[in-house]
């Protein structure tokens, strides 16, 4: 297999992987809102949801429905986001993409040992990771973009474009980096809480109950809690890392900007809209990702703003066509 050909199949195998995520987040979405558990998680539990929501206003069971969506938003996103970037800027050589995928894929991968902090082996999650970490790790391996001088390889931490901060596009960018860099630090948050305390009190005050009670209730119920939020926090954090990496050194053409967009409106969509759905309003646990949701919308108005007015006016854009 010459280099090419091989970088070819690896590509091939990456653009799996982003297909594998983009189902198994609509999986984890359509699931998420049927209110439904798998069967698994019953047999864990030794209860139907059913059961489990007809006690204390079936509160339980919507504020797992919530970390149920919400997850499978953000798997949805870096779905879509692996998708732009296997397609296009990995197919040019562009190494910067290959890092942001090796990095975020490395963090999502890895957090799937926090699902193990409480001692709950999701049976589903585990098959659905080792099918599709070859593809991570083989399209990795194979599709490493190679260059005859190290200067052909294009922006790696360096800025792809390089416009004023003050300008609209500038502006832009910036709101869109805080964003990226909010999701990494909420991430995180959340995946730590998911392998230690679990609940924030605005959790436990929506649900009406301490931890203890959740203890009495069933003493399986805080790890299968756990699992779920650990999963979303892992998941929240790989997207946050690979859209910095889009937005930083991305050449910002038409289809990354367009794939950019989709992630965001996946992301924090469903994670936002799901909670006046379970009546989880409480203004302090929505207020990271309202901000988060304003400052990715406006980053994408400006520099779609400047990109539409630099065609116009038929000048060279910063953004890349």
């Amino acid at each position: 297999m010459n280099a090419a050909h091989r970088q070819g199949q690896g590509r091939l195998l990456l653009v799996l992987l982003a297909v594998g995520l983009v189902l198994a987040g609509l999986i984890v979405l359509l699931l998420g809102m049927s209110g439904r558990f798998l069967p698994h998680d019953e047999r864990f539990l030794g209860m139907t949801a059913e059961e489990l929501c007809a006690l204390h206003g079936c509160r339980i069971v919507h504020f797992m429905i919530h970390d149920r969506v919400s997850f499978g938003g953000a798997v949805l996103a870096v779905g879509v986001l692996y998708l732009g970037l296997s397609v296009s800027p990995l197919r040019q050589r562009q190494v910067w993409a290959w890092w942001a995928l090796l990095l975020s894929g490395a963090v999502g991968f890895a957090s799937f040992l926090g699902y193990l902090g409480f001692g709950y082996l999701d049976a589903w999650h585990a098959i659905a990771t080792l099918l599709l970490l070859p593809c991570f790790v083989l399209g990795l391996a194979w599709s490493r973009p190679t260059f005859a001088r190290p200067a052909d390889s294009g922006p790696v931490l360096r800025p792809s474009v390089r416009v004023p901060w003050s300008s609209a596009h500038g502006v832009g960018r910036a709101c869109l980096l805080a964003a990226a860099g909010g999701l990494v630090a909420g991430g995180l948050t959340i995946l730590v809480l998911g392998m230690t305390c679990v609940f924030v009190p605005e959790d436990l005050a929506y649900m009406g109950l301490r931890v203890e009670e959740l203890h009495a209730i069933n003493p399986r119920l805080v790890p299968l809690i756990a699992h779920d939020r650990a999963g979303f926090g892992g998941a929240v954090c790989c997207f946050g890392v690979v859209l910095c990496w889009c937005v930083w050194c991305g050449q910002s053409s038409r289809g990354l900007w367009w794939a950019v967009a989709l992630a965001g409106l996946t992301a924090f969509g469903p994670a936002i809209a799901i909670h006046p759905l379970v009546g989880y309003n409480d203004p302090i646990h929505l207020a990271p990702a309202v901000a988060g949701a304003v400052l990715y919308g406006v980053g994408l108005f400006l520099t779609f703003r400047s990109r539409r007015q630099a065609i116009a006016e038929g000048t060279r854009n910063p953004v890349r066509e």
